[in-house]
């Protein structure tokens, strides 16, 4: 079956497209807002831009409210935050950060994350994700602001934790990572079985 895009509302538009880019990284993405509020939300739109300079990216649907979510206000605001890396043991937590919480109340509360001081940035880290990147804002790359458009952020790594039990020469064990990927819908992948295949 062939779809037009053209022809497709936005709900029908992101089932194809989110049902078929599968698993997709979750970014976990701390921030602090002006008025001192901690948030963090997931966002499964997340890969590495570049690593030299090391740069992440996530993109923002927009609401239907035409209004940016907390996790970009609050990055325009303060320039900094914090992306988690989310293993199994982290994933109903971070599903409960998904819920829209009124701006003057912190997901950290409601969904009960345990929490610790970042390394150089303000806003906070969670204590057991075992990869987090903490970053600046280096630029925001508005695509559409139309209802479902999408707004790429771009951010500049300045500090890395690495849980030290992951790391082996270096390279961190995957299977001990145990990150979980977005498919379609409300399902979620885990990495238990990885197939290592040597590049040709």
């Amino acid at each position: 079956m062939i779809f037009d895009p053209a022809t497709l509302d936005n709900q029908s538009m992101q089932k194809i497209l989110v049902g078929g880019i599968t698993p997709r990284p979750i970014a976990w993405i701390s921030t602090l807002s002006i008025d001192g509020i901690h948030n963090i939300a997931p966002y499964s739109f997340f890969t590495v831009a570049s690593t030299n300079p090391p740069v992440l990216c996530f993109t923002q649907i927009m609401q239907q409210s035409g209004s940016n979510k907390d996790t970009l206000g609050n990055l325009l605001d303060t320039k900094e935050c914090v992306v988690h890396i989310v293993n199994s043991n982290l994933l109903n937590q971070m599903n409960l950060s998904c819920k829209a919480l009124p701006p003057n109340e912190s997901e950290f509360d409601f969904a009960k994350i345990t929490t610790c001081p970042s390394h150089g940035v303000a806003p906070l880290s969670v204590k057991d994700s075992p990869v987090r990147y903490e970053c600046t804002l280096r630029d925001v790359i508005n695509i559409s602001t139309e209802p479902a458009g999408g707004s790429l952020v771009l951010l500049d790594v300045k500090n890395i934790y690495v849980n030290d039990a992951l790391l082996n020469d270096g390279m961190i064990n995957q299977k001990a990572l145990d990150s979980v990927g977005k498919m379609g819908g409300n399902l979620y992948s885990t990495t238990n079985e990885l197939i290592d295949l040597a590049r040709p």
